[in-house]
C-alpha cells in the first residue's frame, strides 16, 4: 500500500530486538493517515523479545479517578426552598427537588430523586419499588407549574392548576435510586383564558421513561 509522503511512517532500526544486539531507545512514533486523527504509538521492549507497540495513554481513562469524584454535580438553579416559595405543594406531594434549567416563559427542567424513603414505596410495590406513573406525571406537571408561576407567563402561586394531559407514555420503569430529570417546555399559551399547553419529557440518564402533552390553567379558571 503506498501512503502519502506526510503518512509515511519507517521503521528502520535493523536491531528490533534481534538477539545479541545492544538495545536501542526508539522514539515513539506518530501515524498520521489522511482525514483521520493521528495514533500515537508507545514502543516498549522487553529483553530479547519483538518490539511492542501499545496505544498511547493520552487518551486517558477514567480508571485513575475516582468513581465518587468522576461526574460533575447537576447544576442548582433554583433550590428547594426557592421551589417551595413558588409552588404550594408540601409534603408528602412536592415532587421537584431541583431546578437544574430555567428559561423565563419558555421551559424548565427539574429533578426529582427518587429514593426507597418515598412513602409510596411501601405499596407499590414491597417487593419491587417502582415510581407510579401518575406520580411521574404529577413531578412533570409541577415542575411545569415553575414554568407558568413565574412572572414571565403573568401566573401566581395562589392560582395553579393542572387541567388535563394527553398522549402519555411510560417507556421504562422508574425505580428507587433513580434521579429523574424532567423537562416540561411550553408550546402554545392563550393569556386570555390563562391556559397553556405544554410538551414534557422525562429521563433516567440517556433514558426516556416517560412523555406527553399537558394542560396547565392558571387565574380563576
Amino acid at each position: 500500500m503506498a501512503l502519502a509522503s506526510n503518512s509515511l511512517v519507517s521503521f528502520i532500526q535493523g536491531s528490533l530486538s534481534q538477539p545479541g544486539r545492544t538495545s536501542h531507545s526508539l522514539p515513539s512514533p506518530s501515524l498520521s493517515f489522511p482525514g483521520s486523527r493521528s495514533l500515537s504509538l508507545k514502543l516498549t521492549r522487553r529483553s530479547n523479545s519483538p518490539l511492542l507497540c501499545s496505544l498511547d495513554a493520552t487518551n486517558a481513562t477514567d480508571k485513575d479517578t475516582p468513581i465518587e469524584t468522576r461526574f460533575p454535580a447537576y447544576p442548582t438553579v433554583m433550590d428547594i426552598n426557592q421551589i417551595r416559595e413558588i409552588l404550594p405543594h408540601r409534603f408528602p406531594f412536592l415532587l421537584v427537588d431541583r431546578v437544574i434549567e430555567y428559561n423565563p416563559g419558555v421551559s424548565a427542567v427539574g429533578i426529582k430523586n427518587v429514593t426507597i424513603n418515598d412513602n409510596f414505596f411501601p405499596g407499590h410495590f414491597p417487593e419491587r419499588p417502582i415510581m407510579p406513573g401518575v406520580l411521574m406525571v404529577e413531578a412533570m406537571a409541577q415542575v411545569g407549574g415553575l414554568v407558568m408561576l413565574q412572572p414571565e407567563v403573568g401566573g401566581s402561586r395562589e392560582n395553579f392548576f393542572f387541567a388535563g394531559v394527553d398522549k402519555v407514555r411510560f417507556r421504562k420503569p422508574v425505580i428507587a435510586g433513580d434521579t429523574l430529570v424532567m423537562r416540561m417546555t411550553l408550546i402554545k399559551l392563550q393569556k386570555r383564558f390563562g391556559i397553556a399547553k405544554m410538551e414534557g419529557k422525562a429521563y433516567v440518564g440517556t433514558d426516556l421513561v416517560c412523555e406527553g402533552e399537558f394542560l396547565m390553567a392558571t387565574g380563576s379558571t
